[in-house]
């Protein structure tokens, strides 16, 4: 291949992805990580963008076909989820109840902090590696949107489908049995005092983002927690990917939803039935999708290969795509 070639070749292929490295980074830097859901998708959209610049105009077709309406449907779900006990009384007693007939009169919230939380100024390395965790819900549904769309195509439509059921089963839920929190139970006297663990572990040393996390949950339903989706779509991931993914990817695949769920009871956002709740609504979610486009492509399939009348053209086959 002639040294031109191969140099139009590299630039093609890498130009795009250490200019957006290089951007991102300053930007880091400058403004600190990008922690809102626009910000994280516009990020994502530029580094499609930076890793199409051989195919352009699939990206532009892509981006304004099917990244903006997810998107769009996320922010419209996280503003409806907002009012979602305006319809039914709060349930606060119900998964109290719950926990204590799975665990033996226990509710395992309260016994995590007994045995592991020490304070705010004596903050564990474990109660870091939560908040790690807990901050992947952020980023981690559109960030395994987004090299969905880059490494497996075929395969996007199906994950937003899966993710946009999961999302509207949820909401669906929450308008017909609002559930309180752990931290809200505790403040109400109904459990021990538990506090909410999320906006206080790096409060006394991360003060920015500490902030912004008391931001995002200004703007959230605090009874919207049953079933708890940062759950829900941390299973959801795990599901997806699972089938792919190698022997050893399976394992931190399999430790995550399990991480996340320690961490959600651990710092009072959820109950543990909300957790198992959202990893059955997962499951489902992701069952009733896959059955349902791996019925319409066998439909594709047989149609396809049906004999046709003389002179009938018959349409050349499309890769599947739509769920």
């Amino acid at each position: 291949m002639p040294v031109q070639s191969k140099r139009n070749r590299f630039l093609e292929n890498w130009a795009g992805v250490i200019a957006y490295v290089a951007l991102l980074t300053v930007w880091i830097v400058a403004k600190g990580l990008p922690l809102t859901r626009g910000g994280i998708a516009m990020w994502l959209i530029v580094g499609m963008f930076a890793l199409s610049l051989h195919n352009l105009r699939h990206w532009v077709t892509s981006v304004a076909l099917e990244w903006f309406p997810f998107v769009a449907f996320l922010f419209l779900y996280d503003v409806a989820r907002s009012f979602a006990d305006r319809l039914m009384s709060i349930n606060v007693q119900a998964p109290i109840d719950g926990d204590r007939l799975l665990f033996g009169g226990h509710v395992p919230t309260v016994w995590l902090q007994h045995h592991l939380w020490h304070g705010s100024q004596d903050v564990r390395w474990y109660d870091y590696a939560s908040w790690g965790v807990y901050m992947t819900y952020f980023f981690g549904t559109l960030a395994v949107a987004a090299a969905i769309w880059v490494f497996a195509y075929h395969r996007f439509r199906r994950y937003v489908a899966m993710v946009s059921l999961l999302s509207v089963a949820g909401f669906t839920t929450y308008l017909l049995f609002p559930a309180a929190p752990p931290w809200y139970a505790g403040e109400q006297g109904d459990i021990t005092f538990v506090p909410r663990l999320t906006g206080v572990v790096w409060s006394h040393s991360f003060v920015s983002l500490s902030k912004i996390v008391d931001h995002g949950q200004g703007l959230s339903n605090s009874f919207a927690a049953m079933p708890s989706l940062h759950a829900g779509f941390t299973m959801l991931i795990t599901l997806f990917l699972w089938r792919s993914a190698r022997w050893w990817w399976r394992i931190p695949l399999a430790g995550y939803p399990v991480a996340m769920g320690f961490t959600l009871v651990y710092f009072a956002e959820h109950y543990a039935v909300d957790v198992l709740a959202g990893w059955l609504y997962a499951l489902a979610a992701f069952v009733a999708v896959e059955r349902f486009a791996n019925r319409r492509a066998a439909r594709r399939e047989s149609v396809a290969a049906r004999p046709q009348p003389a002179g009938r053209l018959v349409p050349a086959a499309v890769p599947e795509q739509t769920p």
